[in-house]
């Protein structure tokens, strides 16, 4: 048994970390982030960072701190129905609803658009998004050394190739800062605090932090304390490569817009900056390097979705789920990228705080001796935000008016909730009813401390 590992060892489980995190996808968010944030990119970064990497960080770390063999079991401290939903929407999220599509529609607008003209534009995403979800099946339905091989190539050449093209932008400016767009013309930190939620890495830490348990404990570290140290450390470098990327990719966005115009999504802005710096031939390396990237991403959620509904409904076999998410990801793909993103939002805006609530209330257990009481009275705290937070922005992006209803809550919510208009509603609410709970709890504890003592006293 050992406690500490040769950082050699904390640099493998950091790529690691870094490869699980980092989804061609995330490729697409920091750039449109720079777009739209102009002159205030550093601002609407330094929020971005913060859900973009600073909550999967302590994701990971809370799973090491429950204890818990797996985000259903940590969920299930507020009730075991509540277990299963909050984890089964989790995957689904970050599965065929919205981050496997996402796989697709990113690998067809950054590795083949360029190369399609605009007239077979339909054409090309429906028949490249169909080869690339039989491809993802295919190898989901037959696990192999495949998928890790090319996973562990493609991490340190994505990295390579990124700071190749970073330095570059660097160097070489593609132009000035622009002026920002009017959703970060005021409040750019907080909009980029929200935009991090796109990169739904703070969701998936909740499932991938049992998988860098699982490998510290297999080099040998078996005491809590040592392996919260070496996933604390690992994940160091995982957000160290992870913030230079974010940061680098958001300042050749702020740039990109002289050059080649504002763009919808963030993919169109790398392809045309590896055009602009290396020709075809950056051009045609980026796209094999982002299509690899996207397809073995892919494949890793179809697999962790099948593996984790078969489990919930054994009856169903893994395959009949796999092939079920191959065909909704595939649908919801060719729905296209801009829009995938869009109606993601909502449900992010519905699941993050509920993610970051179990995180903080993982952290702070031992305060309150894991009391399910705290547990259920924050999360319902948390709900009854959240769910008026996410069907409020469903309204607003399909520019329709808030449902009677709801309306009352929401002009409420609006003139009584410290920082709800950005996003963050939700935050001393939950703080208020953990401490006020807590403290309800320890005071009955030592309550029936002390009549137990008087009881035993007079016997």
């Amino acid at each position: 048994m050992q406690n500490r590992l040769p950082f050699s060892k904390y640099f493998i489980i950091g790529v690691m970390l870094f490869a699980l995190f980092f989804g061609a996808g995330n490729l697409i968010f920091p750039a449109s982030l720079g777009q739209n944030a102009g002159w205030n990119v550093w601002q609407a970064v330094a929020g971005f960072l913060i859900t973009g990497i600073g909550l999967p960080f302590l994701g990971i770390l809370a799973m090491g701190v429950s204890g818990s063999k797996n985000l259903q079991e940590l969920a299930s401290r507020v009730h075991p129905l509540y277990g299963v939903i909050f984890t089964s929407l989790l995957y689904l999220t970050i599965g065929p609803f919205f981050a496997a599509p996402r796989t697709g529609a990113v690998a067809y607008d950054i590795g083949i658009a360029p190369f399609v003209s605009e007239g077979f534009g339909q054409v090309g995403m429906i028949v490249f998004t169909a080869l690339f979800f039989i491809i993802t099946l295919w190898l989901s339905l037959n696990p192999a050394k495949l998928v890790d091989r090319i996973g562990k190539i493609l991490s340190p050449a994505i990295i390579i190739l990124l700071l190749i093209l970073l330095v570059m932008v660097i160097v070489n400016p593609l132009g000035s800062f622009d002026a920002p767009q009017e959703s970060y013309a005021n409040g750019a930190f907080m909009k980029g605090f929200t935009e991090g939620y796109n990169t739904m890495d703070a969701l998936a830490s909740l499932v991938f932090g049992i998988i860098v348990i699982n490998a510290i404990r297999a080099m040998g570290v078996t005491s809590t304390r040592g392996i919260l140290l070496a996933a604390a450390k690992s994940g160091i470098v995982a957000t160290l490569f992870l913030g230079i990327i974010y940061v680098g990719i958001a300042y050749l966005g702020a740039t990109s817009t002289e050059a080649f115009g504002l763009f919808d999504t963030g993919g169109p802005v790398l392809g045309s900056a590896a055009s602009y710096y290396f020709g075809t031939l950056g051009t045609v390396m980026l796209s094999i390097v982002i299509l690899l990237a996207c397809l073995t991403t892919s494949v890793g959620l179809m697999t962790a979705c099948g593996e984790y509904f078969h489990s919930l409904l054994p009856k169903v076999s893994y395959k009949l789920f796999v092939l079920f998410f191959s065909l909704v990801s595939f649908i919801v793909a060719n729905f296209g990228l801009s829009n995938i993103i869009t109606f993601s939002i909502p449900v992010l805006m519905f699941l993050y705080p509920l993610a970051i609530v179990l995180i903080l209330l993982t952290f702070l257990s031992l305060f309150f001796n894991h009391a399910r009481l705290v547990y259920v009275a924050a999360t319902a705290v948390t709900l009854m935000i959240s769910t008026i937070d996410g069907l409020k922005t469903l309204c607003q992006l399909l520019e329709i008016d808030y449902f009677r209803w709801m309306a009352p809550i929401v002009s409420f919510y609006e003139n009584s909730l410290p920082l709800y208009n950005e996003g963050l509603g939700w935050l001393l609410p939950v703080l208020i009813t953990i401490v006020i709970t807590g403290i309800y709890v320890s005071v009955q504890k030592y309550l029936i401390y002390l009549i137990k003592n008087k009881e035993e006293s007079t016997e």
